[in-house]
């Protein structure tokens, strides 16, 4: 690790914060823009670098890439539970989960 001071080091993790949640909102708008559009490449695009932004975001505040799949596992099995209305008409809940168990 460098030589930084500890206050540099803590000022330089929240800046870094502060950046990745202007960058999910950043993708957020872009994902809105791609769809207004109608570019299927560009929402695809949009989809990825969202998803990647919000894992990042969530290790830099300490929850682990393995801990946010198994909160997303675990907040799929209670849709599935509860009937989510995506579930019931597409199966969108199933197929995520069982995507996700595949990895």
């Amino acid at each position: 690790m460098s030589n930084m001071p500890k206050d540099l080091d803590v000022a330089k993790r929240a800046k870094v914060i502060e950046w990745l949640k202007t960058e999910v909102v950043d993708h957020v708008s872009r994902l809105f823009k791609a769809l207004w559009e109608g570019s299927t490449a560009r929402v695809s695009d949009s989809i990825a670098s969202l998803i990647m932004s919000s894992y990042i975001l969530g290790r830099r505040l300490g929850v682990s890439y393995r801990e946010i799949d198994e909160l997303l596992i675990d907040k799929l099995k209670k849709h599935k539970q509860e009937g989510h209305q995506l579930e019931e008409w597409y199966q969108d809940i199933s197929t995520l989960e069982e995507h996700l168990r595949k990895r």
